[in-house]
């Protein structure tokens, strides 16, 4: 009895080892992905506190931050977007009498 244990021991023992080597490639590439992904976070939290302090700097010089950002989003706009955008609010406008 005690040889079947130690061959039942040693199959579990080398299924892991086939299973631990099998996950080792996969789980290096996870951890390689999460990092990535954890300092491109910090990345982009660094550049959200540089981009607020751009717009405090805006508005202590006296622009208007929300109008500011109107302007970035339609600069990232196609230039024919927001035309047809502009001439719409043109024409929902006259139709509620305010332009």
């Amino acid at each position: 009895m005690a040889k079947a244990q130690q061959t039942a021991t040693a199959t579990r023992k080398g299924t892991a080892e086939a299973d631990d080597a099998s996950y080792g490639i996969a789980a290096d590439r996870l951890r390689s992905l999460v990092e990535r992904i954890e300092r491109l976070e910090e990345e982009r939290r660094a550049l959200a506190a540089d981009i607020k302090d751009v717009y405090a700097e805006a508005k202590s010089a006296g622009f208007d931050v929300k109008v500011m950002r109107q302007l970035i989003r339609l600069r990232r706009q196609d230039q024919a977007e927001v035309q047809e955008q502009e001439s719409l609010l043109d024409l929902y406008k006259r139709a509620l009498g305010m332009g």
